[in-house]
């Protein structure tokens, strides 16, 4: 079987990774608008992100955050993003690599993609989804609906 060279499940994972990245520079430059809010899980362990060795050993392999009412000093790179948030009162600042991100939703418009693990996060262990507490949002009950890529992905 001949190499394939246009890896096209590539390119629709940066092109949505891409989607990520504008929405999170629109709230950096023009706030969150309406009810809108962002849950962002990704890979604790997964190279390149930066967070205090405390939470990440209570957040082993993945991770939820919730960027809705307190976030502080969003910042949004090409390669990844850094926002401060609150941890039991504890304000702490987190960089996050695009590539470590395995999901990103927006329950008010009911918008959400899910992302397969990139070369990058092979070496990550697989952990159990937790949001810390004192960012999670509340269920509003209605469900996102997620975008995967398996059923694009050759077999």
């Amino acid at each position: 079987m001949a190499e394939d060279r246009l890896k096209y499940d590539s390119m629709v994972e940066e092109a949505l990774r891409g989607v990520v990245r504008q929405a999170l520079s629109e709230a950096a430059t023009n706030g969150l608008p309406g009810d809108h809010h962002f849950y962002i899980t990704f890979h604790t362990d997964a190279p390149d992100v930066i967070m205090p060795d405390w939470l990440r050993a209570q957040y082993a392999g993945q991770m939820t955050i919730v960027l809705q009412n307190q976030f502080w000093g969003l910042e949004v790179a090409p390669e990844s993003f850094a926002v401060t948030l609150s941890f039991n009162n504890r304000q702490e600042r987190l960089s996050i690599p695009f590539d470590a991100i395995s999901g990103f939703a927006d329950p008010a418009v009911q918008f959400g993609l899910q992302f397969e693990a990139t070369e990058a996060d092979l070496g990550a262990a697989a952990g159990e989804t937790k949001a810390p507490e004192s960012n999670a949002a509340a269920d509003d009950g209605g469900g996102a609906d997620v975008v995967t890529l398996d059923k694009f992905r050759k077999k």
